[in-house]
C-alpha cells in the first residue's frame, strides 16, 4: 500500500471529524492511552495565554537548549509549513517523521474520531516520545482546560496573559477565560502567571490544587529603561535572584520575564551569560519580525506581527510608540471576520500615517470594505486593495528609506506576506 505524503495526510485530517473545533479531552485521552507513550520527557512545560504563548515557549526552549538539553517544542498554528509546529532540538520535524507519527496515531485511534488539531497534537506527542528528549515545551492551542495539550500532566504550567478572545469557546469575560486557562494547573506543581491582574478564578484554581503559584509583580518582574532591562525572580525555596543590565529584546520582554521564572524553578545551572545570550538569540517568525527589503532599488523596512486581538494590538501599539521610524509608518492590514475589528485598530490610532487594507486568502476573512469603513470612521487615511500582495506593493511603491511598513492583523496576513517576500529580490 502506498504511503501517504504529508500533504495527503493533512488533507485526510481535515475531513476526518465533523467539526474543525470540538472541545473536550475524552477522545484524545482514550487514544493517548492506546499509544501507551508514558511521560514525554523528564521535564514537561505547558504554556497558555491570550497572547505571548509562542515567544514564551521559544524563550524557555532557548534557555534549556543553552544547557545542552534536547528539547521538543509544539506550537500552532503554522505560517507556511505544517512542519513548523513540531520542533525537535531546534529543527522542524521532517515530512517523513510526521507521516510516521500520523500513521501511528491513525492505527491507535481505531473507531475514535479526532479533529485535525487532536491528530496533530497526538502525533507530536508520539514523535517527542520516540525522540528521547530531555524536555518538551507545549503551547496550548485554545483555552486550556479542554484543549488536547491538556491530556499531558506538566511539571510547570504557565499562563502568559488573560484577555477576551475566542468568546464562543472561552466566554466573554476575563474571569471565564481565566477559569479555562487555569485548567492546565496540576496538583502540587508550580503554576506561573505573567498577567499583572490575574482574575480570581485563576487564583482559586491554584489554591484548590495546592499548586505553588508564582505571580508577576509579586514573585517575579522586570524593570526597563531605554538601554537595558532588569529581572528579578523567586527560587522554589523562596530565595531572590536578579539579572541586571540585560540587552533589550525585539520579542516581548514580559514573556522573557515569565520564561526566566519558569527556568529558575527547574533547578538547572544558572549561568547569567548563557541565559543572556539565549534570550538575545531567540527569534520567532512573524512576531515583531523586522525585515529589510530591496524594493526596486530602494531599501524598505518591514515589521511583521501576527497580533490579531485587542490585547495584542495594545501591546504592539506600546512597542511602536517606543520606536518611531524616522519617516512615516505605513500599514498593511487584514483581519478575520470573528475578530474584534474596533478593538484591534483603535490602539494604533496616531501611530500609523497611512493604511492599506486587503482581504485574506480564506473564507473566514473580513471584507476589505469593512476594514476601510472602520478606519475611515476613525479619521484614518486608508486605501483598499484586492490582496495582501497588492497592498504590500502599493505601500512599498510610496515608501521612502525612512519609512516603515507595518504588516499585521492575522497569521494569514503574515503568511501571505512571507510568501510575497520569498518571491522578491534577496534582502538588502
Amino acid at each position: 500500500m502506498k504511503q501517504r505524503s504529508l500533504g495527503e495526510w493533512l488533507a485526510y485530517l481535515e475531513q476526518l471529524h465533523p467539526s474543525a473545533i470540538d472541545m473536550g479531552l475524552e477522545r484524545s485521552q482514550n487514544v493517548l492511552a492506546r499509544l501507551a507513550l508514558g511521560k514525554l520527557a523528564p521535564r514537561v512545560v505547558t504554556v497558555t495565554g491570550t497572547n505571548g504563548k509562542g515567544s514564551t515557549c521559544a524563550f524557555v526552549a532557548a534557555m534549556l537548549r543553552a544547557q545542552g538539553l534536547k528539547v521538543g517544542v509544539y506550537s500552532s498554528p503554522h505560517l507556511l509549513r505544517y512542519n513548523e509546529r513540531v520542533l525537535i532540538d531546534g529543527q522542524e520535524a521532517s515530512d517523513e517523521r510526521l507521516c510516521d507519527a500520523f500513521a501511528a496515531v491513525e492505527a491507535a485511534r481505531g473507531e475514535i474520531s479526532l479533529t485535525y488539531f487532536e491528530m496533530g497534537t497526538l502525533a507530536a506527542f508520539w514523535l517527542f516520545y520516540q525522540s528521547k528528549l530531555d524536555a518538551v515545551v507545549l503551547e496550548v492551542g485554545l483555552g486550556g482546560r479542554l484543549d488536547t495539550v491538556n491530556v499531558v500532566d506538566a511539571d510547570l504550567a504557565l499562563v502568559t496573559s488573560i484577555g477576551v478572545d475566542h468568546v464562543d469557546y472561552l466566554g466573554d469575560t476575563r474571569e471565564c477565560v481565566a477559569f479555562e486557562k487555569a485548567g492546565i494547573f496540576r496538583a502540587g506543581k508550580p503554576a506561573l502567571c505573567g498577567d499583572l491582574d490575574p482574575p480570581q478564578p485563576l487564583l482559586d484554581k491554584a489554591q484548590e490544587l495546592a499548586a505553588p503559584l508564582y505571580l508577576r509583580g509579586r514573585d517575579f518582574d522586570l524593570a526597563s529603561s531605554d538601554a537595558a532591562w532588569h529581572w528579578r525572580g523567586t527560587t522554589a525555596e523562596g530565595g531572590r535572584v536578579e539579572l541586571r543590565d540585560l540587552p533589550l529584546l525585539d520579542l516581548p520582554m514580559e514573556n522573557a520575564t515569565l520564561a526566566l521564572q519558569a527556568y529558575l524553578l527547574m533547578g538547572l545551572p544558572w549561568d547569567a551569560g548563557q541565559i543572556r545570550q539565549a534570550l538575545l538569540d531567540t527569534r520567532i517568525t512573524g512576531r515583531l519580525d523586522r525585515r529589510q527589503l530591496n524594493w526596486q532599488g530602494k531599501p524598505v523596512e518591514l515589521l511583521l506581527d501576527v497580533g490579531h486581538n485587542p490585547h495584542a494590538a495594545a501591546y504592539l501599539a506600546r512597542r511602536l510608540a517606543a520606536r518611531p521610524p524616522k519617516g512615516r509608518r505605513l500599514a498593511v492590514f487584514g483581519l478575520l471576520a470573528d475578530k474584534d475589528l474596533q478593538g484591534v485598530v483603535e490602539p494604533l490610532q496616531g501611530l500609523v500615517d497611512d493604511w492599506a487594507v486587503a482581504p485574506l486568502d480564506t473564507p473566514r476573512s473580513r471584507p476589505a470594505a469593512e476594514l476601510a469603513n472602520a478606519l475611515t470612521n476613525l479619521g484614518a487615511s486608508v486605501k483598499s486593495y484586492a490582496s495582501v500582495d497588492a497592498a504590500l506593493e502599493g505601500q512599498c511603491a510610496q515608501a521612502t528609506a525612512d519609512d516603515q511598513i507595518l504588516l499585521f492583523g492575522s497569521f494569514f496576513c503574515v503568511a501571505q506576506a512571507l510568501e510575497w517576500l520569498a518571491r522578491q529580490a534577496p534582502e538588502g
